[in-house]
């Protein structure tokens, strides 16, 4: 992020824009890994209920978690 106290007061406006955006684009990012975190949990849930499945669902399941735990945090 850039600090507008050491811009010039013309650019501050473009420099609020600026770290807008980049606070948008942040938010996001964890948003999109928190669901496709989910998306891979409910998919391992969906194959561990074969049991040929639970071979690829338990690690999908615990990848989805691990997903959502750095989306969150």
């Amino acid at each position: 992020m850039i600090d507008p106290k050491k811009t010039p007061w013309l650019l501050r406006p473009f420099i609020w824009i600026w770290n807008f955006i980049a606070y948008i684009v942040g938010l996001t990012g964890r948003l999109v890994a928190v669901i496709l975190g989910l998306a891979l949990v409910i998919a391992g849930a969906v194959l561990t209920i074969t049991i040929v499945g639970a071979i690829v669902g338990i690690p999908l399941i615990i990848i989805g978690i691990l997903i959502m735990i750095r989306g969150l945090w």
